[in-house]
């Protein structure tokens, strides 16, 4: 057990903390006893003698000198509390020193208690209950009104603390001087060192900062906004002279890693950028090397500013650029070039390294040159620089094919089957304006899709305007068949170029033969010789078409005329019928050459029909092949870069 006592003397009337340790075996911390009465000197009241420290008393740990002086009594004991952490401090128990107890001689003398002078705050702990009182007293009988109680058990929480507390100045203490050359060379490297200043030897030194990109990700290219998100890694390398060293001085270091925050860095910017971070959000640490070579390779995600042409969407090509340049320094001051720029040439044909890209399911990349421009203002003498990564890609339409161009195909070909429906069936109007409406709801889609230009209308967009220009004329094409077809002798009379060019030239060029159908001549006969022909049998021939009818015009009707005869030999009532029984004869023939005309027609109608099924195929054919096959990316037979130089492809092939 653990505690602290507290004693106040009874020459001095002074407090005394003292920390005590009660050895193995012993009991409770007691005062001798002589005579029978307890030797301990007389307690102040409201004083308490407490214990906080346990320390093995014996020979191996430490000796205790008892010194007698003028009535009082000094023990100096010397003891280690194994418990405890040492301190070089004086005046604490730590391993080697002396600690002393004073206490009052005369009745008797304090023993099993080695105080250790150092002022430490004094725990209180809960008075002891009855019951606890009762089993100390018969454990120890000898234990009276002067019985100092010992600290109870420390709890598993606070065992789980402390060796948590330990583990951790543990793992934390080698931290601190666990490579002591590089924190030697951190320090002497930087102790000095001014972020602030060019690191150059004379000021009208010039510095070479070399920049490249490495492509990782193509997040996006937004076409209505017109912006591309790119991630991507900044490599930037310098010399500083003021970060050299020599390794055999630092126990053989030759590189160093130090925050970024803390050295010079070069402003590198992108221009065109559009989302407002112009510079590396993210300081990541730099890399120096013993010849003064820094390397800093930040990652970054940009959206940069991209002019986007959609004459040829979806079968198109975009290329997209990104600048780079210091936005303080001139080119007297930072010569900024490319870490791949061969001397006297300003362009790099592979300027942003694809080894790490992960391939786009809408792009591919075909060019990443990189060019170096000097730009001079009129307000300046010195040059600007910047480095421009032109980013070529080309867009997979499989996409687009499947989802928007087959479909708007498909439609069209419908227009040729408007023709193809018989009139009489009445729903060829309907056929046309249904894909007429369908036709309206792909080309909402795709104005949502493509930018809102007016510089130039889309290779897809031309073709649903085409399409919807040929249902319109669809549409009226077929309302002027209709109206042929529904014509009758009543209404119209056909021209005899009609009746030459509809009936008996275009069939024959159209592969369309009109079937003739004719009554055999013995079937006429019979019926001009039967009982209603127009001789009759008793009074001889009677000439009706002369004498009793009149056919003013082929499209008219017939009109009646009296008989201009008398025939004496019959009764009137005999020539009437044989007079109704002619008329209707002839009125029948005459409707049998009306139906004839109707038929003619409708077989221009129909001739009408082929000859637009033929153009409209034609028009559609020509048509989709003109609009889609001018696209330039359709002859595009160049291998993407992205597929050549990514390792991320390639572990992906082998992997599948």
């Amino acid at each position: 057990m653990r505690g602290q006592a507290r004693s106040v003397s009874a020459d001095m009337r002074e407090p005394v903390a003292a920390r005590c340790a009660i050895g193995p075996g012993h009991g409770p911390l007691l005062p001798l006893v002589q005579g029978g009465h307890s030797s301990a000197p007389p307690r102040q009241a409201g004083a308490t003698l407490k214990c906080r420290s346990r320390c093995h008393q014996s020979s191996s740990l430490g000796e205790t000198t008892t010194m007698h002086n003028a009535g009082a009594t000094t023990t100096t004991h010397s003891c280690l509390s194994p418990r405890l952490p040492h301190t070089a401090a004086a005046g604490t128990g730590c391993r080697g020193q002396k600690t002393s107890w004073f206490g009052r001689s005369g009745s008797g003398t304090w023993s099993h208690v080695r105080p250790i002078p150092e002022a430490r705050p004094v725990w209180s702990w809960r008075a002891e209950d009855a019951t606890d009182a009762s089993r100390r007293t018969k454990k120890s009988p000898s234990a009276g009104s002067g019985v100092l109680r010992a600290r109870p058990p420390i709890s598993t929480s606070h065992k789980l603390l402390l060796a948590s507390f330990l583990v951790l100045v543990g793992l934390l203490a080698p931290a601190e001087c666990g490579n002591p050359d590089a924190k030697r060379l951190y320090d002497d490297l930087l102790s000095n060192y001014n972020k602030l200043v060019r690191p150059v030897v004379n000021v009208t030194d010039v510095l070479t900062v070399r920049i490249k990109l490495k492509l990782s990700q193509l997040i996006d290219v937004n076409l209505k906004n017109q912006i591309m998100t790119t991630n991507l890694w900044v490599e930037q390398y310098w010399f500083d002279y003021k970060l050299i060293w020599e390794p055999e001085e630092y126990g053989g270091a030759k590189m160093l890693h130090v925050p970024s925050d803390h050295i010079w860095r070069p402003d590198i910017v992108l221009y065109n950028n559009a989302d407002g971070n112009f510079e590396v959000t993210l300081s990541t640490k730099a890399t120096l090397h013993m010849n003064g070579l820094v390397e800093w390779k930040p990652p970054a995600i940009y959206k940069s500013s991209c002019e986007i042409d959609v004459e040829y969407f979806p079968f198109d090509e975009q290329t997209c650029v990104m600048k780079f340049g210091s936005w303080t320094y001139d080119g007297f001051q930072v010569d900024l070039r490319h870490l791949d720029e061969i001397e006297g040439t300003n362009v790099v044909d592979i300027g942003v390294d694809l080894s790490e890209f992960y391939r786009s399911v809408e792009w591919d990349i075909l060019e990443v040159p990189a060019v170096r421009h000097e730009k001079f203002y009129t307000c300046c003498d010195e040059p600007y620089l910047d480095i421009t990564f032109n980013i070529t890609m080309r867009r997979k339409t499989l996409f687009y094919t499947v989802n928007l161009i087959i479909p708007c195909m498909g439609i069209s070909f419908l227009t040729v089957l408007t023709f193809y429906l018989p009139s009489d069936s009445g729903e060829k109007v309907t056929l046309s304006i249904s894909i007429l409406i369908s036709l309206h709801v792909f080309f909402l889609l795709v104005v949502e899709i493509i930018p809102p230009t007016s510089l130039v209308v889309p290779l897809l967009g031309k073709y649903l305007i085409f399409a919807m220009i040929l249902v319109s004329i669809s549409i009226c094409v077929t309302v002027l068949v209709l109206n042929v077809h529904f014509r009758s002798p009543q209404t119209h009379k056909m021209a005899p170029w009609v009746r030459r060019v509809f009936i008996h030239i275009l069939p024959r060029l159209l592969i369309m033969k009109r079937p003739q159908y004719q009554l055999k001549h013995s079937e006429f006969k019979s019926m001009t010789d039967g009982p209603f022909s127009t001789t009759c049998r008793i009074h001889g021939s009677t000439n009706i078409h002369e004498d009793a009818y009149t056919l003013e015009d082929a499209d008219k009707s017939p009109t009646f005329r009296p008989f201009q005869h008398n025939l004496p030999h019959c009764s009137p009532e005999v020539h009437r019928t044989c007079w109704c029984v002619n008329f209707i004869a002839e009125h029948t023939r005459l409707k049998e050459d009306s139906t004839k005309v109707k038929e003619d027609w409708k077989y221009v109608a129909m001739v009408l029909d082929r000859l637009f099924l033929w153009i409209f195929t034609l028009a559609v054919l020509v048509g989709t092949a003109g609009i889609i096959l001018q696209a330039p990316s359709l002859y595009d037979d160049r291998v993407p870069l992205d597929k050549l130089l990514s390792d991320v492809y390639r572990q992906q092939r082998l992997n599948v």
